[in-house]
């Protein structure tokens, strides 16, 4: 009796595991996206994958301050245009790049690069960095679970965000 229970246990963790997978397309940090109209059909738009916290110590831990970070996970994060923003007051060519950050305590930087398709890490890509730009750091007021990129709509543009544990990392984005 004892050996059925263990193994209708394993089973439904097993059961369980599978639907997971199958709902967040059998990666544990699922695909995300986030976009911004510019106005007249300028737009840009950003494709992530979204780790969770899962009750870990994020900043400073998971993600190390000081060094280079892919901004989410799995592959690394795509910024495309199509116009010629100006993302923390450098003109960006429109295309398709990459995103990495460079958290810090008080200050963070996102690195524009033109690279894409790499996996995210090792950064190595310094070469091919077309802008570092500073970001706004702030608290948020409850923690969230799942790392999110969105775009806030503004009178002259957006602001795109970064948001995962209690932090926030903004920077404006103008046509």
């Amino acid at each position: 009796m004892r050996n059925r229970i263990v193994c209708l246990a394993v089973t439904a963790v097993f059961l369980s595991s599978a639907a997971f997978a199958q709902m967040s397309g059998g990666k544990p940090s699922p695909p995300a996206s986030a976009s911004c109209d510019l106005g007249g059909g300028k737009t840009v738009k950003t494709d992530y994958s979204s780790p969770r916290m899962r009750g870990r110590k994020i900043y400073g831990d998971l993600v190390p301050y000081d060094q280079v970070w892919r901004t989410g996970a799995n592959e690394a994060s795509t910024f495309v245009t199509n116009t010629d923003p100006l993302v923390g007051g450098k003109r960006v060519p429109a295309g398709s790049y990459t995103i990495f950050t460079v958290p810090g305590r008080d200050s963070w930087k996102l690195i524009i690069n033109k690279k894409t398709g790499e996996w995210g890490i090792p950064y190595k890509y310094e070469s091919d960095e077309l802008a570092r730009v500073d970001m706004k750091v702030s608290k948020l007021p409850s923690p969230v679970e799942n790392f999110t990129i969105s775009y806030e709509k503004t009178a002259d543009g957006c602001v795109m965000h970064l948001d995962w544990e209690t932090t926030r990392a903004s920077v404006d984005i103008k046509p």
